[in-house]
């Protein structure tokens, strides 16, 4: 599933070649994602001008104001938006065209977890789905200070704790690894026996591994590519995760894989505890 970084390259760029530009169509081949897609209403959007791209978690919203709202994008467990020519042919899996005047914005989803909706109004936080979100990971307001207490008495495993989106929106089974790795905590650790000291350690090694694989154009693991169609590839900077049975490119030691809440974690026995 694309993740916060994967979502941020994609709005990232995106962004430079969509905003201040007019829709001149929308084509929406399927409505039948994970919710339907509102077609009456998207269908008002060709001739409005699009204001901005933000992103919420793992959500991108689209900045509609002479319309009246937001659209609100979610690439669910397989999708990926891609910039193709106004007369490039769609594929099986290609449900929606956002018509530029010089650029199609294609959204493709093979398995039709994704979302396309809408909300009214200045405030799209206030979508149900996003009225629950959690911390954002790069704000100011995910801070050690912040984790220490979310952390204190809690008998959750830290890991699952990580991606908890009502808690912190965005880490990912890989980036919850991945910090856990940097920051020597085993996942399963309850979040509530992990000292202050080390959980300062781990706010920045998340804050450091989201960074990390934003620069890195996100994780290709499956069906995700950039806007452009390439690939992202901090994948292939990972220290634990997808290495189970390999050695600890710092100690040596055999990565191992336990399974939490049905998801596969992997971590080094001899740095993390």
């Amino acid at each position: 599933m694309p993740e916060l970084p994967e979502v941020e390259v994609s709005r990232l760029g995106l962004e430079p070649h969509l905003t201040g530009k007019t829709l001149r169509a929308l084509v929406l081949r399927r409505a039948d994602l994970r919710q339907p897609v509102p077609a009456r209403t998207l269908e008002r959007l060709p001739g409005h001008a699009l204001a901005q791209i933000r992103r919420r978690g793992k959500y991108l919203l689209w900045h509609w104001p002479t319309a009246g709202g937001w659209l609100i994008l979610h690439l669910g467990m397989s999708g990926s938006l891609r910039l193709v020519s106004p007369d490039a042919p769609p594929g099986k899996h290609d449900h929606l065209d956002l018509v530029f005047p010089e650029t199609t914005l294609r959204f493709r989803d093979p398995r039709r977890f994704g979302l396309a909706l809408w909300q009214a109004g200045d405030t799209p936080e206030m979508h149900p789905l996003l009225a629950r979100l959690g911390v954002e990971p790069l704000s100011d307001a995910f801070s050690a200070a912040w984790l220490i207490q979310e952390c204190a008495g809690k008998t959750t495993a830290i890991k699952s704790l990580l991606m908890d989106a009502h808690r912190l929106v965005g880490v990912g089974n890989i980036y919850a690894a991945e910090s856990l790795f940097r920051a020597g905590i085993r996942p399963d650790r309850p979040a509530g026996a992990i000292s202050a000291q080390r959980l300062t350690a781990l706010a920045e090694a998340v804050r450091a591994t989201l960074q990390a694989a934003i620069a890195a154009g996100g994780s290709s693991v499956r069906d995700y590519v950039h806007s452009d169609g390439g690939a992202g590839s901090f994948q292939l900077q990972c220290a634990v995760y997808g290495r189970a049975g390999q050695p600890c490119m710092t100690c040596g030691t055999t990565i191992r894989l336990i399974r939490q809440n049905g998801r596969a974690s992997f971590y080094c026995p001899r740095c993390q505890r």
